[in-house]
């Protein structure tokens, strides 16, 4: 089995402390001291520059953090592998999200998923596109949500279209009714959830020439839709994010039509494991009931 340093090692990474480390491993500080000391003994250079308030990875570390993930995940993998031919179904999936998935898809996926397998334990980690698809290339979690275009040499598997609309107050009316022109939008100010600012939103943006001292920062979705409500400006928001947010205001398409394209992203190494496999199948059978032809995957 896998060196119990290498666990150190990741657990450190995460938790940035050794004594935070050793709380979540349920050994004493010195013990991951002594066993980072080992592990760096071994592969002949310093893997962490120590701090007074924590730790932080060398290039080295850097270097051989994914290697060393992989070893885990691949030990995980032997043991599901293992579980599985002997009918348990455990194991362990870990998934990384963007908010609107968490709030609209993942809470019925995995109630019907804990139904099947009750013994195989779930993560769930919020973060932005760009945060999950590299946690997913060092394996450090086994599925990601994200959107497209993914550089990464990653699986992808495209799920969705969604839709980006122009969030307005419910005064505000178009001049046509049905979709908001360069003529609507003028000068008027926009609203953005920062984290979340992407190549799509941008688009948008640059296409009815949007300048950025026009443009407002808001803390998630529910506050831009807020601060519409309350006539501060138009907000752009996709339509998932809209599916359970509530306030006083309408939504239109633009013009000119944008959305974002959804997938999932899974490493070579994750994918093949059997608990990693029936949430692919779960995450599937979901998407392709809620949204039918429309479903990409």
């Amino acid at each position: 089995m896998a060196s119990f340093s290498y666990e150190v090692f990741t657990t450190v990474v995460a938790k940035k402390t050794f004594f935070a480390a050793a709380k979540v491993l349920n050994v004493t500080p010195s013990a991951v001291s002594h066993s980072i000391n080992q592990l760096e003994k071994e592969l002949g250079f310093p893997i962490f520059i120590r701090h007074r308030t924590g730790v932080q990875l060398t290039d080295e570390g850097q270097r051989i953090l994914p290697i060393i993930q992989q070893i885990l995940n691949t030990e995980d993998r032997l043991m599901q592998e293992a579980a599985d031919i002997k009918g348990l179904n455990s194991g362990l999936i870990r998934i990384g999200a963007f908010s609107s998935v968490c709030v609209n898809w993942l809470p019925d996926i995995i109630r019907s998923f804990r139904r099947q397998y009750p013994n195989i334990e779930i993560q769930i980690m919020q973060g932005t596109f760009n945060e999950i698809v590299e946690r997913v290339r060092i394996g450090s979690i086994d599925i990601g949500f994200s959107s497209l275009p993914v550089k990464d040499p990653l699986i992808v598997t495209p799920l969705i279209k969604d839709p980006i609309y122009c969030i307005t107050p419910k005064e505000f009316i178009p001049k046509n009714g049905i979709y908001v022109t360069d003529g609507d939008i003028g000068r008027r100010k926009f609203i953005l959830q920062q984290i979340d600012y992407d190549k799509d939103t941008k688009a948008a943006l640059d296409r009815y020439q949007v300048t950025p001292n026009s443009i407002f920062y808001s803390i998630d979705d529910q506050s831009i839709i807020a601060m519409v409500e309350s006539g501060l400006g138009l907000g752009i928001l996709p339509d998932l994010a809209l599916d359970k947010l509530t306030g006083a205001v309408n939504h239109y398409p633009f013009s000119s039509p944008f959305y974002r394209t959804l997938c999932l992203v899974t490493n070579k190494v994750q994918a093949q494991t059997p608990a990693t496999q029936h949430m692919l199948l779960e995450i599937e059978a979901y998407l392709q009931d809620r949204y039918g032809d429309k479903y990409l995957g």
